[in-house]
């Protein structure tokens, strides 16, 4: 497969060196983002990834083992022969007002290679970006293609954490929603590798399971309740307004003067992010202001057991 690579000046990537006509072979597992030699189809798609466009030299490569992608941008493989080096396009000048960076084609822009208006960092396409690569708004991370992101390559809104592309995440690459862990595909987990919901612990939904609809664990117990019987019960929807931290984006005008002073990024990207954080607390008046319907929806859970209640919420059961 051919495609380009992106190096810095010295022909350089992530710290490994490399030499045009050589051949590169790793062992072991390949993982876009963490490990494998990384190229892109298109020459300029290498720009996505790589800052410093003044330096930045590129060479057509040829992935020669396995591959892996994305379907947009990024591939990696664990093999690859670097061929010949590519002529750098020239820098153009700006074509917008008030810009002080190159190639900036939006307004008031202070970074390199901006489309958009008001981005401070280089490649945004959106508006009040402070940091690189971002596609969407009010970004201050990298590679963020959603809304309110102060993490890295977040594809969802709201997320904190990184390559999470789901929303109002604040862990590490989550799928789901409202995860506080890592690698979590399910939602509200703060846990690690979670597919389910509400998860305390790590890797709970099982593995290499086949069945179509098999039953799930409720409580560490087995039940005879399905992923369906959850996902339509009332009482998740119940525990679906349950008070989450999440992060929200205050413009300019409604900072306080502390607010001001503490986050000088509002005079660039229009505001700053704010993580809206919930105690113990929050939680226990929630579940104290509910219905009785709405308790007892949960509290008929199979195998219901209020020590894992709080263990996995916070919330403490009054019996």
């Amino acid at each position: 497969m051919k495609g380009y690579k992106a190096f810095d000046k010295d022909l350089r990537c992530r710290d490994m060196q490399y030499e045009i006509g050589h051949t590169y072979e790793m062992d072991g597992k390949i993982e876009l983002c963490e490990r494998g030699f990384h190229f892109c189809k298109s020459l300029a798609d290498c720009y996505r990834f790589y800052p410093t466009m003044e330096d930045t030299r590129i060479c057509e490569v040829t992935a020669l083992g396995d591959v892996k992608t994305d379907d947009e941008f990024k591939y990696c493989t664990n093999k690859i022969k670097i061929g010949r080096e590519v002529k750098k396009p020239r820098k153009k000048s700006n074509t917008s007002l008030s810009s002080s960076g190159n190639c900036n084609s939006g307004y008031c822009n202070s970074g390199n290679c901006n489309s958009g208006n008001w981005n401070s960092g280089y490649c945004n396409s959106g508006d009040w970006n402070s940091g690189y690569w971002n596609s969407g708004n009010r970004n201050s991370g990298y590679w963020n293609s959603g809304y309110w992101n102060s993490g890295n390559r977040n594809s969802g809104d709201w997320n904190s954490g990184y390559c999470n592309s789901g929303n109002w995440n604040s862990g590490n690459w989550n799928s789901g929603n409202r995860n506080s862990g890592n690698w979590n595909s399910g939602n509200c987990n703060s846990g690690d590798w979670n597919s389910g919901y509400w998860n305390s612990g790590n890797r709970n939904s099982g593995i290499f399971c086949t069945a179509k609809k098999p039953s799930i664990r409720i409580f560490d117990k087995d039940s005879d309740w399905t992923i369906d019987d959850w996902l339509y019960s009332h009482a998740k929807d119940v525990m679906d307004q349950c008070p989450y931290p999440y992060s929200d984006f205050i413009p300019a005008e409604k900072m306080s003067d502390e607010e001001k002073d503490n986050h000088p990024e509002h005079k660039t990207i229009g505001g700053y992010i704010k993580v809206i954080s919930v105690t113990q607390e929050d939680k226990q008046k929630w579940w104290d202001k509910l219905t009785d319907e709405e308790r007892q929806s949960v509290l008929d859970l199979p195998n219901f057991d209020s020590n894992k209640f709080y263990e996995c919420t916070g919330i403490r059961v009054k019996e």
